[in-house]
């Protein structure tokens, strides 16, 4: 197996207010087949599949999925984009969680929960320079 994560699927209640979501960060729609709305990103794809037939495939009962504990990181290539970004998602409708602060690693980061639930940590890594695409690497490019 190779070293990547191809694609992100994230199961939610209501495909049509999830894709607004991403929409209102700017984000643009993948063409994709009905039943599934994707968001290609740098290197992989953000899927939105119903909660439901998630749950079915999977062979779980809904109630057993999102009790994992992760997030979802989005790199900024500044420290003060991470509270623009913040500022974005919560337009958009997400709730922040964490305000921007610095880490005491040296970072600098917050989070915000997708109406759907996901976590989402924004982050500015000094140490981790993002390409010129914007791809991540966890020391940098």
């Amino acid at each position: 197996m190779e070293q990547r994560v191809s694609l992100i699927t994230l199961g939610v209640e209501d495909m049509e207010k999830a894709a607004a979501f991403y929409e209102a960060l700017g984000w643009k729609r993948a063409e994709s087949p009905d039943g599934v709305i994707a968001f290609d990103l740098i290197s992989q794809t953000l899927g939105l599949y119903p909660l439901q037939a998630l749950a079915e495939e999977v062979g779980l009962p809904v109630s057993e999925l999102g009790k994992g504990g992760v997030s979802l990181s989005y790199n900024t290539r500044t420290k003060e984009e991470v509270a623009q970004v913040l500022a974005a998602a919560e337009a958009a409708g997400a709730e922040i969680l964490k305000a921007a602060a610095d880490v005491f690693w040296g970072g600098h980061h917050g989070y915000f929960k997708a109406p759907d639930g996901q976590l989402w940590e924004v982050a500015h890594n000094p140490f981790s320079e993002l390409s010129d695409e914007g791809a991540f690497r966890w020391n940098g490019y």
